[in-house]
Protein backbone atom coordinates (compact mmCIF):
# COMPACT_ATOMS: atom_id res chain seq x y z
CA UNK A 1 0.00 0.00 0.00
CA UNK A 2 1.49 3.10 -0.63
CA UNK A 3 0.81 6.96 0.54
CA UNK A 4 1.63 10.15 -0.67
CA UNK A 5 4.77 11.76 0.70
CA UNK A 6 3.28 14.98 1.46
CA UNK A 7 1.33 12.99 4.25
CA UNK A 8 3.86 11.05 5.29
CA UNK A 9 6.07 14.06 5.62
CA UNK A 10 5.04 17.10 4.91
CA UNK A 11 7.20 17.26 2.38
CA UNK A 12 6.87 20.31 0.06
CA UNK A 13 5.62 20.06 -3.09
CA UNK A 14 8.90 20.18 -5.39
CA UNK A 15 9.41 16.98 -3.53
CA UNK A 16 6.98 15.10 -3.94
CA UNK A 17 7.42 15.26 -7.80
CA UNK A 18 10.76 13.42 -6.81
CA UNK A 19 8.85 10.42 -6.99
CA UNK A 20 9.94 9.44 -3.69
CA UNK A 21 8.20 6.47 -2.08
CA UNK A 22 7.45 5.01 1.10
CA UNK A 23 9.35 2.08 2.73
CA UNK A 24 7.23 -1.22 3.14
CA UNK A 25 7.02 -1.16 7.01
CA UNK A 26 7.43 -5.51 6.78
CA UNK A 27 11.17 -4.39 5.47
CA UNK A 28 12.02 -2.37 8.35
CA UNK A 29 14.42 -3.75 11.57
CA UNK A 30 11.66 -4.54 14.32
CA UNK A 31 13.39 -1.99 16.63
CA UNK A 32 14.10 0.36 14.07
CA UNK A 33 11.98 3.84 13.55
CA UNK A 34 9.36 3.86 10.63
CA UNK A 35 11.45 4.72 7.27
CA UNK A 36 8.90 7.23 6.08
CA UNK A 37 10.48 8.01 2.83
CA UNK A 38 13.21 6.32 0.68
CA UNK A 39 14.22 5.35 -2.76
CA UNK A 40 17.14 2.91 -4.03
CA UNK A 41 18.30 2.87 -7.38
CA UNK A 42 20.72 1.01 -9.75
CA UNK A 43 23.74 2.43 -10.45
CA UNK A 44 25.61 0.93 -13.59
CA UNK A 45 30.18 1.82 -14.00
CA UNK A 46 31.99 0.19 -16.00
CA UNK A 47 29.30 -2.71 -16.10
CA UNK A 48 29.05 -3.59 -12.19
CA UNK A 49 25.96 -2.36 -10.57
CA UNK A 50 25.71 -1.19 -7.54
CA UNK A 51 22.91 -0.63 -5.38
CA UNK A 52 22.06 3.28 -3.92
CA UNK A 53 19.79 3.77 -0.93
CA UNK A 54 18.66 7.16 -0.12
CA UNK A 55 16.95 9.15 2.53
CA UNK A 56 15.28 12.17 1.89
CA UNK A 57 14.82 14.35 5.23
CA UNK A 58 11.31 16.15 5.80
CA UNK A 59 11.50 19.39 4.29
CA UNK A 60 14.71 18.81 2.09
CA UNK A 61 15.82 21.60 0.25
CA UNK A 62 18.18 21.79 -2.96
CA UNK A 63 20.74 22.89 -0.09
CA UNK A 64 20.18 20.11 2.58
CA UNK A 65 23.64 19.13 3.56
CA UNK A 66 24.58 15.14 2.03
CA UNK A 67 26.34 12.58 4.09
CA UNK A 68 27.18 9.19 2.15
CA UNK A 69 27.67 6.27 4.97
CA UNK A 70 29.91 3.60 3.66
CA UNK A 71 28.48 -0.43 4.63
CA UNK A 72 30.64 -2.98 6.20
CA UNK A 73 31.87 -6.45 5.39
CA UNK A 74 28.48 -7.48 5.00
CA UNK A 75 27.75 -5.45 2.79
CA UNK A 76 24.16 -4.76 3.99
CA UNK A 77 23.00 -1.30 2.66
CA UNK A 78 19.52 -1.17 3.49
CA UNK A 79 20.78 -2.08 7.58
CA UNK A 80 22.90 1.08 7.71
CA UNK A 81 19.99 3.33 6.12
CA UNK A 82 17.90 1.92 8.69
CA UNK A 83 20.47 2.38 11.37
CA UNK A 84 21.07 6.36 10.10
CA UNK A 85 17.40 7.12 9.46
CA UNK A 86 17.08 8.60 13.12
CA UNK A 87 20.38 10.77 12.63
CA UNK A 88 19.41 12.27 8.88
CA UNK A 89 15.66 13.15 10.67
CA UNK A 90 17.29 14.56 13.39
CA UNK A 91 20.10 16.74 11.80
CA UNK A 92 18.13 17.05 8.10
CA UNK A 93 20.92 15.99 5.44
CA UNK A 94 20.52 13.58 2.64
CA UNK A 95 21.55 10.51 3.76
CA UNK A 96 22.58 7.93 0.56
CA UNK A 97 24.22 4.48 1.30
CA UNK A 98 26.01 2.83 -1.85
CA UNK A 99 25.51 -1.06 -1.36
CA UNK A 100 28.96 -2.59 -3.03
CA UNK A 101 27.63 -6.69 -3.14
CA UNK A 102 29.94 -9.18 -2.91
CA UNK A 103 29.14 -10.86 -6.40
CA UNK A 104 29.80 -7.24 -8.28
CA UNK A 105 32.72 -6.40 -5.42
CA UNK A 106 34.21 -10.01 -4.68
CA UNK A 107 36.49 -10.61 -1.56
CA UNK A 108 38.41 -7.76 0.25
CA UNK A 109 40.21 -6.46 -3.18
CA UNK A 110 36.44 -5.15 -4.62
CA UNK A 111 35.34 -3.78 -1.75
CA UNK A 112 37.96 -2.14 1.04
CA UNK A 113 40.75 -2.22 -1.47
CA UNK A 114 38.73 -0.03 -3.82
CA UNK A 115 38.82 -2.59 -6.50
CA UNK A 116 41.91 -0.94 -7.57
CA UNK A 117 43.79 -4.66 -8.17
CA UNK A 118 42.39 -8.36 -8.70
CA UNK A 119 42.94 -11.27 -6.87
CA UNK A 120 46.36 -11.94 -8.13
CA UNK A 121 47.31 -8.09 -7.36
CA UNK A 122 47.08 -7.06 -11.23
CA UNK A 123 46.13 -2.95 -11.28
CA UNK A 124 43.06 -2.35 -12.65
CA UNK A 125 41.69 0.32 -14.62
CA UNK A 126 40.43 3.76 -12.83
CA UNK A 127 37.38 3.35 -14.24
CA UNK A 128 36.63 -0.31 -12.63
CA UNK A 129 37.77 1.00 -9.47
CA UNK A 130 35.23 0.96 -6.52
CA UNK A 131 36.34 4.31 -5.30
CA UNK A 132 35.18 5.37 -8.67
CA UNK A 133 31.71 5.12 -8.13
CA UNK A 134 31.29 7.74 -5.51
CA UNK A 135 31.75 10.81 -6.77
CA UNK A 136 29.06 9.67 -10.11
CA UNK A 137 26.70 8.40 -7.22
CA UNK A 138 26.45 11.65 -5.52
CA UNK A 139 25.84 13.20 -8.89
CA UNK A 140 23.07 10.72 -9.87
CA UNK A 141 21.75 11.76 -5.98
CA UNK A 142 21.59 15.32 -6.60
CA UNK A 143 19.89 14.47 -9.91
CA UNK A 144 17.46 12.64 -8.63
CA UNK A 145 16.41 14.86 -5.86
CA UNK A 146 17.24 18.36 -7.45
CA UNK A 147 19.88 18.77 -4.73
CA UNK A 148 22.69 21.40 -5.47
CA UNK A 149 25.16 21.33 -2.88
CA UNK A 150 28.51 21.24 -4.05
CA UNK A 151 30.36 18.75 -1.55
CA UNK A 152 29.35 15.64 0.62
CA UNK A 153 30.27 14.47 4.11
CA UNK A 154 31.79 10.60 3.84
CA UNK A 155 31.50 8.12 7.04
CA UNK A 156 33.12 4.53 6.87
CA UNK A 157 32.59 1.86 10.06
CA UNK A 158 34.02 -1.37 9.81
CA UNK A 159 35.12 -2.44 6.78
CA UNK A 160 33.48 0.86 5.29
CA UNK A 161 36.29 2.86 7.45
CA UNK A 162 38.73 0.62 5.32
CA UNK A 163 37.23 2.08 2.24
CA UNK A 164 37.20 5.84 3.62
CA UNK A 165 40.41 5.74 4.45
CA UNK A 166 42.20 4.28 1.81
CA UNK A 167 39.46 6.30 -0.63
CA UNK A 168 41.06 9.93 0.05
CA UNK A 169 44.10 8.48 -0.79
CA UNK A 170 42.91 7.27 -4.40
CA UNK A 171 40.06 9.60 -5.43
CA UNK A 172 42.20 13.21 -4.22
CA UNK A 173 39.63 15.16 -6.63
CA UNK A 174 36.57 13.78 -4.96
CA UNK A 175 34.62 16.86 -3.44
CA UNK A 176 34.58 16.55 0.14
CA UNK A 177 33.50 18.43 3.23
CA UNK A 178 34.29 16.55 5.68
CA UNK A 179 35.16 12.82 6.28
CA UNK A 180 34.70 10.45 9.41
CA UNK A 181 36.57 6.55 9.55
CA UNK A 182 35.42 4.64 12.24
CA UNK A 183 37.06 1.11 14.00
CA UNK A 184 38.65 0.12 10.96
CA UNK A 185 40.33 -3.17 11.66
CA UNK A 186 43.78 -2.17 9.97
CA UNK A 187 45.03 0.36 8.19
CA UNK A 188 46.73 1.48 4.64
CA UNK A 189 49.47 3.84 6.47
CA UNK A 190 51.06 7.34 4.72
CA UNK A 191 54.09 5.88 3.72
CA UNK A 192 55.13 5.65 0.05
CA UNK A 193 57.37 3.35 1.44
CA UNK A 194 55.47 0.69 3.02
CA UNK A 195 53.83 -1.99 0.46
CA UNK A 196 50.03 -1.94 -0.94
CA UNK A 197 47.87 -2.91 1.08
CA UNK A 198 49.61 -1.79 4.39
CA UNK A 199 51.21 1.45 3.00
CA UNK A 200 51.09 3.18 -0.26
CA UNK A 201 54.00 2.27 -2.59
CA UNK A 202 52.90 0.13 -5.84
CA UNK A 203 49.69 2.34 -5.81
CA UNK A 204 48.95 5.18 -8.49
CA UNK A 205 49.40 7.37 -5.26
CA UNK A 206 51.64 10.60 -5.47
CA UNK A 207 53.24 12.30 -3.22
CA UNK A 208 51.33 15.24 -4.01
CA UNK A 209 47.94 13.16 -3.35
CA UNK A 210 49.01 12.08 0.47
CA UNK A 211 49.63 15.85 1.10
CA UNK A 212 46.24 16.43 0.65
CA UNK A 213 45.00 13.56 2.03
CA UNK A 214 46.34 14.75 5.18
CA UNK A 215 45.09 18.23 4.96
CA UNK A 216 41.46 16.90 4.95
CA UNK A 217 39.23 17.45 8.00
CA UNK A 218 38.91 14.03 9.15
CA UNK A 219 38.45 12.38 11.87
CA UNK A 220 39.40 9.00 12.96
CA UNK A 221 36.74 7.60 15.64
CA UNK A 222 37.28 5.06 17.93
CA UNK A 223 35.01 3.20 20.24
CA UNK A 224 37.10 2.87 23.14
CA UNK A 225 35.42 -0.60 24.13
CA UNK A 226 36.10 -1.55 20.88
CA UNK A 227 38.88 -3.85 22.07
CA UNK A 228 38.47 -7.47 20.98
CA UNK A 229 41.17 -8.74 19.31
CA UNK A 230 39.26 -11.58 16.96
CA UNK A 231 35.75 -10.14 16.79
CA UNK A 232 34.82 -9.97 13.43
CA UNK A 233 37.53 -11.76 11.95
CA UNK A 234 39.68 -9.19 12.46
CA UNK A 235 42.98 -9.53 10.36
CA UNK A 236 45.89 -10.62 12.06
CA UNK A 237 48.85 -10.96 9.85
CA UNK A 238 52.77 -9.60 10.45
CA UNK A 239 51.95 -5.98 8.98
CA UNK A 240 48.58 -5.34 10.78
CA UNK A 241 49.35 -7.06 14.65
CA UNK A 242 52.30 -4.36 14.27
CA UNK A 243 49.28 -1.91 14.47
CA UNK A 244 48.30 -3.40 17.51
CA UNK A 245 46.49 -6.05 18.91
CA UNK A 246 42.68 -4.86 18.45
CA UNK A 247 40.93 -2.01 16.29
CA UNK A 248 41.01 0.49 19.50
CA UNK A 249 45.20 0.26 19.50
CA UNK A 250 45.30 -0.22 15.60
CA UNK A 251 43.07 3.29 15.36
CA UNK A 252 45.62 5.31 17.61
CA UNK A 253 48.42 3.46 15.98
CA UNK A 254 47.67 4.71 12.72
CA UNK A 255 46.99 8.51 13.84
CA UNK A 256 50.03 8.74 15.44
CA UNK A 257 51.94 7.66 12.02
CA UNK A 258 49.71 10.46 10.08
CA UNK A 259 51.21 12.54 12.43
CA UNK A 260 54.42 11.55 11.99
CA UNK A 261 54.04 11.91 8.06
CA UNK A 262 52.58 15.19 8.00
CA UNK A 263 55.57 16.54 10.33
CA UNK A 264 58.19 14.72 7.68
CA UNK A 265 56.54 16.39 4.72
CA UNK A 266 56.03 20.00 6.75
CA UNK A 267 52.39 19.12 5.43
CA UNK A 268 49.27 20.74 6.62
CA UNK A 269 47.34 18.15 9.28
CA UNK A 270 43.64 18.22 8.92
CA UNK A 271 42.93 15.13 10.53
CA UNK A 272 42.33 14.52 14.48
CA UNK A 273 41.40 11.35 17.09
CA UNK A 274 38.22 11.14 18.78
CA UNK A 275 36.74 8.46 20.89
CA UNK A 276 33.73 7.13 21.88
CA UNK A 277 33.31 5.83 25.64
CA UNK A 278 31.85 2.24 26.43
CA UNK A 279 31.01 1.72 22.83
CA UNK A 280 32.40 -1.00 21.29
CA UNK A 281 32.06 -2.63 17.23
CA UNK A 282 28.86 -1.06 16.65
CA UNK A 283 28.21 1.02 13.65
CA UNK A 284 24.43 2.24 15.31
CA UNK A 285 26.04 3.74 18.66
CA UNK A 286 28.70 5.40 16.75
CA UNK A 287 26.86 7.07 14.54
CA UNK A 288 25.56 10.03 16.91
CA UNK A 289 29.29 10.74 17.69
CA UNK A 290 29.98 10.66 14.28
CA UNK A 291 27.25 13.08 12.96
CA UNK A 292 29.02 15.55 15.97
CA UNK A 293 32.21 15.24 13.78
CA UNK A 294 30.48 16.03 10.47
CA UNK A 295 28.53 18.71 11.25
CA UNK A 296 31.00 20.11 13.99
CA UNK A 297 29.46 23.59 13.87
Amino acid sequence: MSFPIKALLGLAATAFALGLRPLDAAAAPAQSPVLAVHERFDFVQAGRHVTVWFYAPPGMTPQTPVVIVMHGVARDGERYLADWIPQAQARGFLLVVPEFSKEQFPAEAGYIYGNTVDKTGRALPREQWSFSVIEPVFDAVKARTGNRTDRYRLFGHSAGAQFVQRFIYFVPTARLERVVSANAGWYMLPDLSTAFPYGLKNTPVTAADLRHALALPMTVLLGTADTDPVLHALRHTPESDAQGPHRLARGQFFMARAEDAARAGHFTFGWRLAFVPGVAHEDKDMAPFAVQELFPN
